[in-house]
């Protein structure tokens, strides 16, 4: 896309009532945002769900001028523009209806690296911070790159942990990049620039700020990866909207548990109770649903298992009867071991957590 149809893209933008959803109708139906913006009214109107309403302000000259001021502000300060058809634009991103039909960046948007958002509370507390810290860690040596939202507490964290862990991270803000927000992050914002990372944000800078645009910048965040991992969150938290947008996008969720008395847990328990996130349980289990290629030492052949009591005879008896076989059904086992169907399930689960054995479908069990 020409830096003209993103002039016109800016003009459009400023018309109310004209978001990302009526701006795709209208460049989809009319053909361009330059041909939108020189359309007559009845050529408008003709475009299936647009309104008087919608139209009312486009052509606006000044609306233009103010566009043609933004792109220039950008050129200086080194702000780049792309539009949905942009090879760096976020592949997971543009799937989402409501996704912005411009992004604003500063930095490297790499499109090879797999994009795994992350969102908490801005009172994060140790048990947070080091959650973050063993899970960058273990991400290390994988081809990733971290999403969050350059605010206090958990997206400071883990924006400053993939920097020590040498991961690309992108912060989302919720402002044009003339400004940093918060601007105790703007050293921050920087070292993100100067290691690989990116600056994003949907909002030009004659747009300001507001407090709405906290909730859509979730989204973007929401919209990014297909995974999103909520680290702390309080009853109602900013980080439930994200995952609001999350479960409209069929995003995989995932939140880290805590203590029903810790005001900081309480909204992931309430996510995982809800079935809105799954339960992440530890930090291998995790990097695995995600979904990415292992690296062979974060995830060694031979995982450590629980040594079974010695006292734990039929344990060893069962454990024995498996080894002998590559696959068992739950009746053979029975009756090779003399043992009950009722004594012999609480048996089978204890080989299996102690990561003995694999239960298959059909009441199967074969040695781990």
């Amino acid at each position: 896309m020409t830096s003209e149809e993103h002039l016109y893209i800016l003009a459009l933008k400023q018309c109310k009532n004209i978001g990302n959803i009526n701006l795709k109708k209208l460049i989809n139906h009319i053909g361009s945002a330059k041909k939108v913006w020189e359309s007559s009214p009845k050529s408008l109107l003709s475009t299936s769900g647009i309104g008087k309403h919608t139209i009312q302000n486009i052509g606006n000259k000044e609306f233009l001028l103010l566009a043609e001021k933004e792109i220039v502000l950008c050129e200086k300060q080194g702000i780049k523009i792309i539009s949905q058809n942009h090879d760096l634009y976020p592949k997971h991103l543009l799937n989402c209806d409501d996704s912005p039909v411009l992004l604003f960046h500063k930095g490297n948007l790499n499109p090879n690296t797999n994009p795994i958002s992350i969102v908490g509370t801005r009172k994060m507390t140790s048990y947070g911070k080091t959650f973050i810290q063993e899970l960058l860690s273990g991400l290390s040596n994988s081809k990733v790159s971290t999403i969050s939202g350059l605010a206090l507490g958990v997206d400071s964290c883990v924006h400053e942990e993939s920097l020590k862990n040498q991961i690309p991270t992108i912060a989302v803000l919720a402002q044009g990049l003339s400004s940093i927000y918060p601007p105790k992050n703007k050293g921050l914002a920087n070292k993100i620039l100067e290691n690989n990372g990116a600056l994003v944000t949907e909002y030009a800078s004659f747009e300001g700020m507001a407090k709405e645009n906290f909730l859509q910048r979730n989204r973007i965040i929401a919209g990014f990866s297909p995974n999103l991992i909520v680290v702390e969150t309080a009853y109602g938290g900013g980080s439930v909207t994200t995952v609001n947008f999350a479960n409209q996008y069929n995003r995989d969720i995932f939140a880290l548990p805590g203590k029903i008395t810790d005001v900081y847990s309480q909204g992931c328990n309430q996510l995982i109770f809800l079935n809105k996130a799954e339960t992440i349980v530890d930090i291998n289990s995790l990097i695995k649903n995600l979904n990415f290629i292992p690296q062979p030492e974060l995830f060694p052949k031979e995982e450590t298992k629980i040594e079974i009591d010695p006292e734990k005879k039929d344990h060893h008896k069962i454990l024995a009867i498996i080894t002998e076989n590559k696959t068992i059904s739950l009746d053979e086992l029975a009756d090779n071991s003399g043992i009950l169907h009722h004594k012999l399930l609480p048996i089978l689960l204890d080989l299996e957590i102690y990561g003995y054995i694999n239960c298959l479908s059909g009441r199967q069990y074969q040695l781990n």
